[in-house]
């Protein structure tokens, strides 16, 4: 607050001094205005990344839409990961429980069921 208070009343100095300044001096001053405008160079826009600082990420009239492309094709990939990922872990399990019950001892009351053994045919069958 404090500097616009400041500010304004600079600007009030300015403008009445303004007065008593020639006008041979005012169009000195005025051109040497537009010259100082033309001469300053623009700033023009850069893509940076946010985490990057002073680096930025530059981007040609060529590639408009690189950045959202970039973006898609990486969540595409993070989903692939993801996808491949629980499929590997899915099958971990599986192999998991099917070496459980392969290892896994059988009572001998098993091997003497008829019903067993006919199952183990039926099962056996059908790959």
């Amino acid at each position: 607050m404090n500097e616009e208070r400041y500010a304004y009343r600079i600007r009030q100095a300015l403008n009445y001094g303004l007065k008593d300044i020639q006008p041979a001096a005012s169009r000195r001053l005025e051109a040497a205005r537009h010259l100082a405008l033309a001469k300053q160079k623009q700033a023009v826009p850069q893509m940076a990344l946010a985490s990057a600082g002073t680096l930025s990420f530059r981007m040609g009239p060529y590639v408009p839409y690189l950045k959202q492309v970039l973006a898609v094709a990486a969540l595409l990939f993070g989903m692939w990961i993801s996808f491949y990922w629980h499929s590997v872990q899915y099958v971990t399990e599986l192999q998991d429980v099917d070496s459980a019950l392969l290892t896994d001892d059988l009572p001998p009351d098993a091997f003497l069921d008829n019903d067993f053994f006919e199952w183990l045919k039926d099962d056996s069958s059908e790959e």
